[in-house]
């Protein structure tokens, strides 16, 4: 629901698309010589990306299992990583008060390595998630609007500033 309201939100400069990535079998690096078609699918989908936003709640304090195997299933082959430089902003959410803070900075390591330009400001960490939409997944809550708003300018001023020639 975050997701699909930072699309709704985003300016007309961003042309945004939601990838799957809850069909990727778990990287294992024995695979590389004949891969799964759902990590062929996947790099396909990233690789022509100007940009990429990484929306994701918290569990257990830390990332998604879900979201760490996609970093790494993109980061491989060795040297044919589909992320490497690649501008990336990062949205936690949870419906306790911290917002996912502990999986926003587990996400943010991995970025590093993975030589990927991220946004620092504004930090989204969105807490109280739960109670910013309705039954039908319709963003409800006007400060979250604003926010989602402001979030997406500056993540389309960061793509701009990081096109590549």
């Amino acid at each position: 629901m975050v997701a699909n309201a930072l699309i709704e939100l985003a300016p007309a400069s961003l042309h945004c698309s939601i990838i799957e990535i809850g069909d990727l079998a778990l990287y294992n690096q024995d695979l590389e010589e004949s891969p799964p078609p759902a990590w062929l699918r996947f790099r396909d989908e990233i690789r022509p990306a100007h940009g990429v936003l990484l929306v994701s709640p918290e569990y257990n304090r830390g990332v998604p299992a879900v979201l760490k195997n996609a970093l790494d299933v993109g980061s491989r082959p060795y040297g044919a990583s589909v992320w490497e430089r690649k501008p990336v902003a990062v949205l936690t959410n949870s419906p306790g008060g911290i917002g996912g803070f502990g999986a926003n900075h587990q996400i943010r390591q991995s970025l590093v390595f993975l030589n990927m330009p991220t946004m620092q400001q504004p930090e989204a960490y969105v807490g109280g998630v739960a109670k910013m939409f309705d039954d039908q997944g319709k963003l409800i809550a006007e400060g979250a609007r604003g926010f989602f708003s402001t979030f997406m300018v500056a993540f389309a001023d960061w793509v701009a500033l990081h096109a590549r020639a």
